[in-house]
């Protein structure tokens, strides 16, 4: 029987992949693990191995074609040898036969009635509300989400990838995009509501299974911007198509002020012939300021008629140049006064401010880690002047050769991760009675996000998790560094890159802080913070045994740890490990 290839699944939060192009032909005969075709993800492009080996019989997805993830994409099998596709056409054709005689026949014809009954439920659904849209999944820990809000009433339209409401875990507020075009025709769990992975939020009518309402409603094919009023939207469609080249060619150009636009939003604008400039200016009432397809649409009707225009609005993310990762600066700043809160009000006692999702979900994570692990803290003090020597050496060489900037963070990464093989049980975890050992450094590295937009709360902490850590080089951890802390910063981590971490840094030195006991990220055991970096003079001893003082760059290294496994002995030691790997830091070279 022939073998279907079916759209691997490249990471937790990736639904679907696109096919780039097919390095075999049908009738071409493949090995096992040969790659035959290549595969595009929102995370990575790679290829895609033959399951089997044999002949690829038929290429079931076309070049340029996205595909759901488990769907067939190709079947192999041996020559002459049906594909996998057609061979389940009889199956489907086999209860027709049943009524031709009585006797033995009607006894088979029994069976039917059962296939029959089984999927009326699961009909019924489909032709009142169409196809399920489920609670994704938005981690390997996460088992449900609570619903903040619709961004799409029932009975609206809505395109594939078109963002149609915002859930909450308990690591991370994200949009959830329509898994495909259609009308949503049924919302099954509300606002605020807290639903399992994988339980059914709403129904999405892609006309498949419900022809009454494909007759009823043909006018979303023709423009689904304005549908209140078809005919001048169908007079208005054409313009769209005859935009100059090079303006959509400028849509198409990265922005540079730190939101996301989901491919709807590209297309409109490519479509409309909005320049990227244009599209910055353009006010989002998404999550974080994101421009959804409303937005679009309300600009696009102002924008035609010539009536009201959009200021630009440069305040929809923070300057990212402030939160550019470097070095700390060790000689004190000038302090400037603070500006007035927002929600002050004279002639009041208190102020009362609800708290927003993110900050009750961490709030939630921190009194969880305290009531479940026994916290002590170790520390050390670190004569970090070679590293401190090195960086400012080689940062600019490093920079040349690597096109990443070389600050302190990557090399403390490294030292870390290296004390970290020779302690095992500092990167294992707790589940009930049981020792979990990690046999993978999943390095996380707490990063202070943005204001948020509008609210007087101070900034939240998120802890972006750099997978496979211990398998990097300076280089490697110093680009996955930066560009997490990046993505952190301009709302744009995914859940998968904050899940599975096994241990935490956490650096409040770079903001002039000397000493910190923080608490721990479960189910991690330990987490490590590093002082600010202070000059003094420090007794120092030569190699025949006199002493002298010195001028030598010092830091305070401290370890919270889990006392239910690590004691005290195994974590001084841990952090003495790390603090002599970063004192006879010396760099692998450039």
């Amino acid at each position: 029987m022939a073998t279907n290839v079916v759209m691997p699944k490249m990471g937790e939060s990736i639904t679907e992949g696109t096919i780039l192009r097919w390095l075999k032909k049908e009738g071409e005969a493949v090995q096992k693990d040969e790659p035959i075709l290549e595969i595009s993800t929102d995370k990575v492009d790679t290829e895609v191995p033959s399951p089997v080996a044999g002949t690829l019989l038929k290429i079931l997805a076309q070049e340029k074609q996205t595909v759901a993830v488990g769907e067939p994409i190709a079947s192999i099998g041996t020559n002459g040898e049906a594909t996998a596709t057609p061979s389940q056409k009889p199956a489907a054709q086999a209860p027709p036969p049943a009524p031709a005689s009585n006797g033995a026949a009607q006894q088979q014809s029994a069976p039917p009635p059962v296939q029959q009954t089984a999927p009326a439920p699961q009909q019924q659904p489909a032709a009142t509300g169409g196809q399920q849209v489920v609670m994704p999944k938005m981690g390997e820990s996460i088992a449900e989400g609570t619903i903040l809000r619709w961004l799409k009433k029932e009975g609206d339209k809505v395109e594939k990838d078109e963002p149609i409401l915002e859930i909450s875990t308990d690591k991370v507020d994200t949009e959830v995009p329509a898994p495909f075009a259609g009308t949503l025709t049924q919302i099954v769990a509300k606002e605020k509501e807290t639903v399992p992975v994988g339980a059914t939020i709403a129904y999405i009518s892609t006309g498949a299974g419900a022809p009454a309402q494909q007759t009823t409603a043909p006018q979303p094919t023709a423009a689904a911007p304005q549908a209140p009023a078809p005919q001048p939207v169908q007079q208005a469609a054409p313009r769209p198509v005859s935009a100059p080249a090079p303006a959509m060619q400028a849509s198409e150009a990265p922005v540079n002020d730190n939101r996301f636009y989901s491919p709807l939003v590209k297309s409109i604008a490519k479509a409309e012939g909005i320049s990227q400039q244009e599209l910055t200016s353009i006010p989002g009432s998404g999550l974080g300021g994101r421009v959804n397809k409303n937005d679009m649409l309300k600009y696009v009707e102002a924008r035609r008629s010539g009536g009201a225009t959009f200021a630009p609005a440069p305040s929809h993310a923070p300057s990212a140049p402030s939160y550019a990762p470097q070095a700390p600066a060790f000689a004190p700043s000038t302090p400037q006064p603070m500006a007035a809160p927002s929600f002050a009000s004279g002639g009041e006692s208190v102020t009362v401010i609800p708290m927003d999702n993110i900050r009750q979900r961490i709030a939630e994570h921190m009194v969880r880690s305290v009531h479940t692990s026994p916290h002590v803290t170790s520390i050390s003090e670190v004569d970090v002047t070679n590293i401190i020597n090195y960086q400012r050496k080689n940062k600019d060489t490093f920079q040349q050769r690597y096109g990443v900037k070389l600050t302190l963070t990557p090399i403390f990464v490294e030292c870390m991760v290296k004390a970290l093989r020779e302690f095992p049980f500092i990167n294992a975890s707790i589940e009930g009675t049981n020792i979990v050992v990690r046999n993978e450094i999943n390095f996380g590295i707490a990063v202070a996000m943005p204001q948020q937009e509008g609210s007087p709360l101070p900034p939240a902490l998120i802890v972006p998790v750099i997978k496979h850590a211990d398998k990097l080089s300076l280089a490697g951890l110093a680009q996955a560094v930066g560009e997490l802390a990046n993505k952190a910063r301009q709302k744009k981590l995914t859940p998968d890159d904050i899940s599975g971490g096994t241990f935490t840094l956490t650096n409040p030195g770079m903001f002039g802080n000397i000493l910190s006991t923080p608490i721990i990220n479960q189910p991690n055991l330990a987490i490590m913070t590093t002082g600010a970096i202070v000059k003094r003079p420090v007794v120092k001893t030569d190699a025949d045994g006199n002493d002298y003082i010195a001028i030598r760059s010092m830091m305070f290294l401290g370890l919270s740890h889990d006392h239910r496994l690590i004691d005290g002995l195994y974590a001084v030691q841990f952090t003495e490990r790390v603090k002599q790997y970063m004192e006879a830091f010396k760099g692998d070279g450039i």
